[in-house]
């Protein structure tokens, strides 16, 4: 899949490098290359990276989850990189990660955002994504988690 001056790709190991900076330029609390090595082992399918001029600008980390009942796609992590935002990068990879989830044949995919991140929630709220129930002191620094999903069906 591409779209205008960028292309998208599944993760590689080669990546995470350039991954890991991506998340500690975009998060308060980031995950650390091991935790990356463990996620591309573990969801290799849906481990995508979008490239700008050979350039890892951003990432998405998603997993299927089986609970017996039903299929659900879960976007773990997702991050762009500040000077890549704002050029549909970030719907782009959201949007790869959904088709992989609907292959698996998940019945929708859910994510955890911060409470106080709001910008972050009106991204995924125009992506059809709906907050349907907090998790109290999710984060490390005791900040609750609003979870949103995104039905398919």
């Amino acid at each position: 899949m591409s779209e205008p001056g960028f292309f998208l790709r599944k993760a590689t190991a080669g990546d995470l490098p350039a991954i890991v900076a991506i998340e500690h330029e975009s998060f308060v609390d980031p995950w650390n290359e091991e935790t990356f090595l463990q996620a591309l082992e573990c969801w290799a399918e849906t481990f995508f990276v979008a490239v700008v001029d050979r350039e890892v600008a951003g990432f998405i980390v998603g997993g299927i989850e089986d609970t017996g009942e039903a299929v659900y796609g879960h976007i773990c992590n997702f991050a762009v990189a500040e000077r890549f935002r704002h050029r549909g990068i970030g719907r782009a990879l959201v949007r790869s990660a959904e088709q992989q989830f609907a292959i698996a044949l998940a019945e929708g995919v859910q994510l955890e955002v911060r409470y106080s991140n709001t910008a972050a929630q009106r991204f995924y709220r125009r992506r059809g994504y709906e907050p349907v129930f907090t998790v109290a002191g999710y984060y490390s620094n005791g900040e609750d988690a609003i979870v949103m999903m995104k039905w398919f069906f």
